[in-house]
C-alpha cells in the first residue's frame, strides 16, 4: 500500500479535526435529524468546549478523523476508531456524515472504506464492532455491503427501536483492493 493512500480515497480524505471545524460540528448538533441517526441520548445541542474536549482528547484507544472533500478541504463528517483492547485488535466503529445535503452520495461507502483501510492495515486490528438502530435504513445497508455481520440485537432500546450489534472480522474484509 502506498502511504499517500492511506488516507485518500477518490473524493474524499481522512485528517485531523481542527479547531476551526467545531462551528461546522456545532450546527450538526442542532439538527434533531443527525442526533437520532447518531446517538441514543436526548437530542440537545453540544457547547463548543464539548467538542474541543473530544478533538483534543490523546487517549491511546482512541483515533477520530475529520472526513474531508478532496476538493474543497469541507468537513462532512467524523470517523471514530475507539475503545480499542490492544491485546484482543478489537475496537469499536462509529462515524457520521454531519448535513443532509452530504447523505445518499456514496460518501459513507468511501469514509468507511478509508477507516477500514486503517484500522485493519495499519493498526493491524483484527475485529471492529459498531451499533446502528433499526430504523437507520441507509447505514444498515452500507455495513451489510461493506461484510459486517448482524451479531446481536438490543431489543426496543430506543422506546420500540431495536439497536443491532454489527462486527466485522479481517479476515472477512477484502484487504486486497488496496494494494
Amino acid at each position: 500500500m502506498k502511504s499517500s493512500q492511506l488516507f485518500e480515497g477518490e473524493k474524499l480524505k481522512l485528517t485531523s479535526i481542527r479547531e476551526t471545524d467545531i462551528s461546522h460540528i456545532l450546527k450538526w448538533y442542532e439538527n434533531a435529524d443527525f442526533l437520532n441517526l447518531f446517538t441514543a441520548e436526548a437530542a440537545f445541542p453540544k457547547q463548543a468546549s464539548e467538542i474541543k474536549k473530544w478533538i483534543d482528547s490523546t487517549d491511546s484507544n482512541e483515533y477520530r478523523f475529520a472526513v474531508r472533500l478532496i476538493d474543497s478541504d469541507q468537513i462532512i463528517g467524523v470517523i471514530e476508531i475507539d475503545g480499542i483492547l490492544w491485546n484482543h485488535r478489537t475496537a469499536w466503529l462509529s462515524m457520521a456524515i454531519g448535513d443532509k445535503q452530504n447523505w445518499s452520495k456514496g460518501f459513507g461507502t468511501e469514509m468507511l472504506t478509508l477507516a477500514l483501510r486503517y484500522a485493519f492495515s495499519e493498526l493491524n486490528l483484527y475485529r471492529l464492532q459498531l451499533t446502528v438502530f433499526s430504523y437507520n435504513e441507509r447505514a444498515i445497508t452500507l455495513y451489510e455491503k461493506l461484510g459486517f455481520k448482524k451479531e446481536g440485537v438490543y431489543r426496543e432500546f430506543l422506546e420500540r427501536h431495536d439497536m443491532f450489534l454489527y462486527g466485522l472480522l479481517k479476515d472477512e474484509h477484502n484487504l486486497e483492493q488496496y494494494n
